[in-house]
């Protein structure tokens, strides 16, 4: 039997990340991230649904999200379910929670204000059990195309 757990988001930090390290000194970021979905209910009225959903971040990628990445900021988030399970200490009940961890972010918008910065260029993690760095394409200079012949322009052309 095959098995698959992996999930691609894009939406925008619900709050600062936090950094914290291990005991053994590995970075750990804890985020939020807010996913919005828009539909058209039984009216015909568009509607906004949002889902909340907490991410963690280990190694050099948690690092670099908490150095870049602030409350607002648009993300891509490539990573697996996690379910995590504990007993509440005070009620005695058994707790659960499903968040993501982590295996690739990138950053989405510009760098204006700080929020939703581009990436650290030449920043890259280990693609062994450190989740890996995808910074964004490094833009090259266009190069100009040769102008099209004007023999046979067919003007009707709808795009």
């Amino acid at each position: 039997m095959a098995y698959l757990n992996k999930v691609f988001l894009i939406g925008n930090l619900t709050r600062d990340p936090e950094l914290r390290v291990t005991p053994k000194g590995t970075p750990i970021c804890q985020f939020g991230l807010a996913v919005n979905r828009q539909f058209k209910d039984e009216s015909g009225a568009t509607r906004d649904e949002t889902t909340f959903v907490d991410i963690e971040a280990w190694g050099k990628q948690g690092e670099l999200v908490s150095k870049y990445l602030t409350k607002g900021s648009p993300c891509f988030v490539e990573g697996r379910l996690r379910l995590d399970q504990w007993e509440d200490k005070t009620s005695g009940q058994k707790r659960s929670r499903l968040k993501i961890v982590l295996d690739n972010v990138q950053f989405l918008g510009g760098r204006s204000g700080g929020a939703g910065a581009a990436g650290a260029p030449g920043e890259e993690g280990d693609q062994g059990a450190e989740p890996r760095f995808t910074p964004p394409p490094a833009r090259s200079p266009a190069k100009s195309a040769p102008a099209p012949a004007q023999d046979h322009v067919d003007e009707d052309v709808p795009f």
